[in-house]
C-alpha cells in the first residue's frame, strides 16, 4: 500500500509527487519490528526550490480567493480526510509505532476536526472595526496573508503537526512549503494528496522530506520565503532562529517542555494517579506536554508513588496493531537507548520504582518507569527526556508546590490537581506555562491556542489566535475633512 502509493517519489510539490534529487536514501522504518516500511529519494536545496516556487506562484490567486472559497474548499478537504481516516490512522501507526487505538482515536479525528474548525475560522479573518480615532480620518485593520510559508515539523505526531502548520497558514490565505520530519513524512505526503483531492489548488500545499541540515536549514534561509514555523527541540529551535533572523522573518516557535504535574493534599488521589499514568505515557512519552514532573505534597506523596507504580505495572507494551496494547514503541532504538541512558544515570541518585528497563525482543520498546526522590536540580528533572518516564517529588507548602514547578528552563504545559477552587486559580496564575490544566492533563482542543512561554518558544497554533502568526496587520487611515492645509503642517511650514 505505502510502496504504491509512494512509488513517484517522496516529495509533494505543485500537486505531484515527485523523486528527491540529494543522491542520497532514506528508510521509513517501523519501530515496533524494525522492518522497512518505504525508502526514498531525500530532498536537495533543489528540490525546495522547486517548492518555494510552486508556492510562490499560487500564492496571488490563493491570497485573492474570498474566504468563503477558501472556507469551502477546506471543508471539502475535511471531508477527504474522514473518508480516508482508517488509511491514515494505519500509516501513521506503521511509520511512528504509535497504538492504533491512539492513532484512530486521537491523531486522525483531532487532525480532521482541526481541518474543519479552519474551514470556519477563514471566514473569521476580522481586524479591529471601523472607527474615527483622530476625529478627522477613519481608521481600520486588515488581515493579510504573509506571503509563503516555511514550516519544519517533528516526528511525533507527523499528521497532527502537518495539519497545525498547514491549516492555518493557508486559512489565512497563505501558501506553504512543510519540511516533515524524514522518519516519519508518510502521513503529511497523504494530507497534502487530500489537499489536492478536495481542490485546494497545485502549489497552495507543498512537502520537501529532507534532512535538517540540508532541507531545512535552506528553506529556513529561502529569500522567498517570508515566515518559518518550527515545531521541534529548543537547541534546534535556537538554531532556526538565527537562520531565519538573519533573513528577518516572522517566526513561530514551538519547542520542548518538561511539563510539571502539581498534586496538592487535597487533591482525589485515584483520579490524579491516573492522570498522571495517561499523561506521562501517551505516545510512549513522546510528547511535549507530557506529565514529566510530579510534585505531590508530602501528605499524598507516598500514597501516589505506590498506586502510579502499580497502575503502570498493567500497562501492555505489544503489537501497535493489536487492540490489546496499550504502549508501542519508542521512535527508533536510538531514542529508546537515549532515554535509557536518563535512567540508568539516575540510578546513581534516585529510586527507580518501577520500569527503567527494555523489555526481550524486536522494537524500540521500554518499560513504563517511575524514578522517585531525585534532586530537583538533577538531570532527570530538569532535561526533556521524551519517553515513558515519571519523575516524582515531594514538598510541603503550596508556596513550595508552585516554585518547584517553575523550576525549569520550559513552560508549555502544566496540570494542578486540588478540589480548592482558590488553589485551583492560584496555580493558574502563577505557574507560566502556555497551558494549565486542573484535574486533567494532555486533552487539547481545536478552539484553543497550543504555545509556551520561556524556552518552549512562543506564538500559538490551533484556535483565532494562530492567526496572528500567519497574518500580516495592516492600517489603513482615510481622510474624511477634505480640507487642504491641515493643521498639523503648521509644525512643518508656515503659520496658523
Amino acid at each position: 500500500m505505502v510502496a504504491e502509493r509512494f512509488a513517484q517519489g517522496a516529495q509533494y510539490i505543485g500537486g505531484r509527487l515527485r523523486p528527491g534529487t540529494s543522491g542520497r536514501e532514506h528508510a521509513v522504518v517501523d519501530p515496533a519490528t524494525g522492518k522497512t516500511v518505504h525508502t526514498y529519494e531525500l530532498a536537495g536545496t533543489a528540490d525546495v526550490d522547486a517548492a518555494v516556487a510552486a508556492a510562490r506562484e499560487a500564492f496571488p490567486g490563493w491570497a485573492g480567493a474570498t474566504p468563503a472559497e477558501r472556507s469551502e474548499a477546506l471543508h471539502r478537504f475535511a471531508g477527504v480526510l474522514a473518508e480516508q481516516a482508517d488509511e491514515f490512522a494505519r500509516v501513521e501507526s506503521l511509520q511512528c509505532g504509535k497504538p492504533l487505538k491512539l492513532s484512530t482515536e486521537f491523531d486522525v479525528p483531532g487532525t480532521i476536526d482541526n481541518t474543519a474548525f479552519f474551514a470556519g475560522a477563514a471566514r473569521h479573518l476580522q481586524g479591529q472595526s471601523a472607527g474615527e480615532y483622530s476625529g478627522d480620518h477613519t481608521s481600520y485593520v486588515r488581515r493579510e496573508p504573509i506571503g509563503v510559508v516555511g514550516s519544519i515539523a517533528p516526528w511525533n505526531y507527523p499528521l497532527q503537526m502537518a495539519a497545525w502548520k498547514i491549516l492555518p497558514a493557508i486559512a489565512a490565505g497563505n501558501t506553504i512549503v512543510l519540511k516533515p520530519a524524514e522518519l516519519t513524512p508518510l502521513t503529511s505526503l497523504m494530507f497534502a494528496q487530500a489537499a489536492t483531492e478536495a481542490g485546494i489548488p497545485d502549489g497552495v500545499v507543498n512537502i520537501v522530506t529532507g534532512a535538517g541540515r540540508d532541507a531545512g536549514e535552506h528553506l529556513v534561509g529561502h529569500g522567498d520565503v517570508a515566515m518559518t514555523s518550527f515545531t521541534g527541540s529548543t537547541p534546534v529551535g535556537k538554531r532556526v532562529a538565527e537562520i531565519a533572523t538573519s533573513t528577518v522573518k516572522r517566526l513561530h516557535l514551538e519547542l520542548g517542555g518538561k511539563a510539571p504535574f502539581v498534586v496538592f493534599d487535597d487533591a482525589d488521589l485515584e483520579a490524579a494517579v491516573h492522570g498522571a499514568v495517561a499523561g506521562a505515557l501517551i505516545n510512549t512519552g513522546q510528547d511535549c506536554t507530557a506529565a514529566t514532573r510530579a510534585y505531590v505534597q508530602r501528605p499524598l506523596y507516598d500514597a501516589f508513588v505506590e498506586q502510579v507504580a502499580a497502575l503502570m505495572e498493567t500497562v501492555r507494551l505489544g503489537d501497535p496493531f493489536d487492540p490489546a496494547t496499550d504502549l508501542g514503541p519508542l521512535i527508533s532504538h536510538a531514542q529508546r537507548d537515549r532515554v535509557a541512558g536518563f535512567v540508568d544515570r539516575a540510578r546513581g541518585y534516585a529510586r527507580i520504582v518501577t520500569g527503567g528497563e527494555a523489555p526481550k525482543g524486536d522494537g524500540a520498546y521500554y518499560r513504563p518507569t517511575l524514578v522517585a526522590d531525585a534532586p530537583q536540580d538533577s538531570e532527570i528533572v530538569q532535561a526533556e527526556i521524551f519517553g515513558p518516564v515519571l519523575v516524582v517529588l515531594p514538598f510541603d507548602s503550596d508556596e513550595e508546590g508552585l516554585r518547584l514547578a517553575n523550576d525549569t528552563p520550559y513552560g508549555l504545559a502544566a496540570s494542578a490537581w486540588t478540589r480548592d477552587v482558590y488553589r485551583a486559580g492560584r496555580a493558574t496564575r502563577e505557574i507560566k506555562a502556555g497551558c494549565v490544566w486542573i484535574n486533567d492533563h494532555i486533552p487539547i482542543i481545536s478552539e484553543m491556542p497550543h504555545g509556551g512561554y520561556k524556552a518552549s518558544g512562543f506564538g500559538k497554533d490551533m484556535s483565532a489566535y494562530s492567526f496572528e502568526e500567519y497574518t500580516q496587520v495592516k492600517h489603513v487611515m482615510y481622510e474624511n475633512t477634505a480640507v487642504i492645509r491641515k493643521d498639523w503642517h503648521r509644525t512643518i511650514f508656515g503659520d496658523r
